[in-house]
């Protein structure tokens, strides 16, 4: 078993929005043909770092994965998330738990097993010596985590070393609106210690695709602030930024933003609903934008990003 190299990897595809039907409208808005011609679409354009959690469509992520897996046409790299919560006291919870998922997902090893949020009561450490269990029984071939700030990441890191083996990962919500991972010092230490940031709402929901505007609000409530017109207003010159540099590039606006992600070291994991959405987020891999333009963008961002 060798362990999951994830720095080369520039881009990934995220799942969360496959089989939700809460917050995404799944088997209303679009269905599992939809999302398995995505998978395909993945596939064909390289993008073969999938990123899922039993949480996500509580399971129905996993096992919709876990079928498209099994007729893929090429090899398939997948993640899952460990939720810790209220009820999952013991450390033999997360090897009961990764079972679960690698039963939907129809695997015998996950390639990168992450615990999904640092929840109380259970401690850092006790979630971290669980993962090394996860590894030393040949269920994970990498571990990380998600949601961890700093100190957290420290911990972890810490712990992980103690069993021999490195932190991979520390999948955050990452963007041009949101980079409290750059000014925490979280990056930093990542990069120093070699521990890969994957980005997750690299897009902010659809906020960064340039799509809406003062003049054109988006409707659905998972948009938060971003649904009021003072919110865009504000973000405004940032979104004509983006557009600006996608016509010299002869790109879109969501690719600049998932380009600008990869030029800062991180791998943003966009979702995509259908073959399209996957196309469209695949042309932000394999080039990179100018140390002038990632400048420009820092600046504009630093103005309106949390």
């Amino acid at each position: 078993m060798s362990a999951l190299d994830l720095e080369p990897i520039e881009l990934g595809t995220g799942t969360c929005q496959w089989g939700d039907r809460g917050a995404w409208g799944y088997g209303v808005r679009y269905g599992e043909g939809d999302v398995r011609s995505a998978f395909e679409a993945s596939l064909d354009a390289g993008v073969d770092f999938f990123d899922t959690a039993e949480l996500y469509g509580l399971g129905r992520s996993e096992r919709l994965l876990g079928t498209f897996i099994r007729s893929a046409r090429s090899p398939v790299r997948v993640a899952t998330k460990f939720l810790p919560t209220f009820w999952r006291l013991r450390r033999t919870s997360l090897l009961a738990a990764l079972r679960g998922s690698l039963r939907r997902l129809g695997l015998e090893r996950v390639d990168l097993y992450q615990v999904h949020w640092p929840y109380p009561p259970i401690s850092i450490e006790t979630w971290m010596d669980a993962l090394a269990d996860a590894v030393q029984a040949g269920l994970a071939s990498a571990v990380g985590v998600s949601n961890f700030d700093l100190d957290q990441t420290k911990r972890a890191a810490d712990a992980l070393a103690k069993r021999g083996l490195s932190l991979a990962s520390n999948q955050v919500h990452y963007n041009l609106l949101t980079r409290r991972v750059e000014t925490s010092g979280l990056m930093a230490y990542c990069r120093a210690h070699k521990i890969r940031v994957i980005a997750y709402s690299p897009l902010e929901r659809g906020i960064l695709s340039g799509k809406y505007g003062p003049d054109q609000l988006p409707s659905n409530r998972r948009f938060g602030a971003f649904r009021e017109r003072q919110g865009l207003v504000k973000i405004q010159p940032l979104v004509d930024r983006l557009r600006s540099i996608a016509r010299v590039r002869d790109r879109s606006p969501s690719q600049i933003a998932l380009n600008w992600i990869i030029s800062k070291g991180a791998m943003p994991i966009p979702g995509a609903k259908s073959a399209r959405q996957l196309v469209e987020n695949a042309g932000a891999k394999g080039w990179r934008l100018s140390d002038e333009e990632v400048a420009s963008l820092d600046q504009i961002s630093r103005n309106v990003a949390s």
